[in-house]
C-alpha cells in the first residue's frame, strides 16, 4: 500500500536565493502531502526506444543490449532517492527511476545492482557498471576519473533532533558539536572545511562522526549521541516527514558557498557513453517524463532545465 508522507519543501531551497549559498533555517511546518509508493510494484515510466539517441551508443554497448546500473544504496538506502521496497529487496526511488528511463530511451535492458558507496566507484572503475545513479555530486576531483551528465540540483540539509533550538547558517554555529556525515561524500568535504574554519577561529572543535547506515545515524541523532547530521536534502526531508523526531535547521548548496551543486549520472571517463546519456536525459525532459519521475518522489524543486555534460563541480581546493 502506498505510504503517504509530508516532505519539507524548504529543504530544497535554492542556495543562490540565500546569502552566498550559506545555510538557511528550514521551516518544518511548510509541507506538502504526497503519496509515495513504497511497494515493489512501481509501474515505472519506461519510454520507448529513440533510434536517434540510441545511435549515439558505441556499437559494442548497443550490441550488449543491457545497461548495468550501479546504485550505492546498500543497507537501509537513502529514501526517497534509492531504497528497498516493502518486500525488503526491490530497489526503488528516484535514482533507479531516472536510470531505468534512460535505459528505455537507449533501447537497453536496465540491470539494477545495489551496492555500497565505495563499491559503486570500484564498479565504475572496472567497467562492471555502465552507469552510476546514486546522488553523486559533480566535483572537479571526480571529473579526473569520471564523466557526468547532470539530472538534479544538489542541496544539503542540516538535521537536528526536533526542538534542539539551533539554526545553522555559518561554521561558528557548529562549534563544539558532534556532527555525522557520510564517508567519502562531498558533504564530508564541506563539513571538514567548516570544522577547519571553526578551529582557526579558536572556537571549540567540531567532532565528526561516521556511521555505516542512515538508520544508525538517525538513531544516534534521536538518542543525543550526535547533535547534527549533514546530508542530502531529500533524505533529510524524508526523515523529518516520516518520523517527526527531527527537524531541518539549515540548508546549503552541495558544491559550497559560491556554486550550485549538481547531481549527475556517472560513468567511467572517456568510455564513449556520456553523450548518449545526455541526449537520453534531454529527451526525458522534452517529453515530460522527467518531470513526472521527480514529481512522484516530491523532488520537483531539484529539477534541471537540461542535461549538462561535465559542468563546473566542487573545486579541488575545497577538499
Amino acid at each position: 500500500m502506498p505510504l503517504v508522507v509530508a516532505l519539507s519543501l524548504t529543504a530544497c531551497a535554492a542556495p543562490e536565493e540565500e546569502n552566498r549559498g550559506a545555510a538557511a533555517a528550514g521551516d518544518p511546518s511548510a509541507v506538502a502531502a504526497v503519496s509515495i509508493n513504497d511497494s515493489p510494484d512501481q509501474n515505472r515510466i519506461i519510454p520507448a526506444k529513440d533510434d536517434t539517441v540510441a545511435a549515439l551508443l558505441p556499437p559494442e554497448k548497443a550490441a550488449a543490449g543491457k545497461l548495468v546500473i550501479g546504485v550505492g544504496a546498500a543497507g537501509a538506502g537513502f529514501p526517497p532517492l534509492a531504497f528497498a521496497a516493502t518486500d525488503n529487496k526491490t530497489l526503488i526511488g528516484n535514482e533507479p527511476d531516472v536510470a531505468v528511463a534512460i535505459a528505455g530511451i537507449l533501447g537497453l535492458e536496465p540491470v539494477l545492482e545495489n551496492t555500497s558507496w565505495e563499491n559503486l566507484f570500484i564498479g565504475l572503475d572496472s567497467g562492471r557498471f555502465d552507469l552510476g545513479a546514486s546522488n553523486i555530486t559533480v566535483t572537479e576531483e571526480r571529473k579526473l576519473k569520471y564523466d557526468f551528465v547532470t539530472y538534479r540540483l544538489d542541496n544539503l540539509a542540516w538535521l537536528a533532533k526536533k526542538g534542539a533550538g539551533v539554526t545553522i547558517t555559518e561554521p561558528a554555529d557548529i562549534a563544539g558539536k558532534k556532527v555525522a556525515v557520510g564517508s567519502g561524500t562531498n558533504q564530508e568535504k564541506i563539513l571538514v572545511e567548516w570544522a577547519e574554519e571553526v578551529k582557526r577561529a579558536g572556537l571549540p572543535e567540531v567532532e565528526i562522526k561516521y556511521y555505516q547506515t542512515n538508520q544508525a545515524t538517525f538513531l544516534a541523532l534521536g538518542s543525543g549521541q550526535i547533535d547534527l547530521y549533514l546530508g542530502p536534502s531529500p533524505a533529510a526531508a524524508y526523515q523529518v516527514a516520516t518520523t517527526g523526531t527531527s527537524e531541518i535547521v539549515g540548508t546549503y548548496s552541495g558544491a559550497g558557498a559560491d556554486l550550485q551543486g549538481k547531481i549527475a549520472l556517472t560513468t567511467k571517463k572517456d568510455n564513449g557513453l556520456i553523450e548518449a546519456y545526455a541526449a537520453a536525459l534531454d529527451k526525458l525532459i522534452e517529453s515530460g517524463d522527467y518531470a513526472k519521475i521527480l514529481q512522484r518522489w516530491n523532488l520537483t524543486n531539484e529539477a534541471v532545465d537540461k542535461a549538462e555534460v561535465n559542468p563546473p563541480g566542487l573545486p579541488l581546493e575545497a577538499k
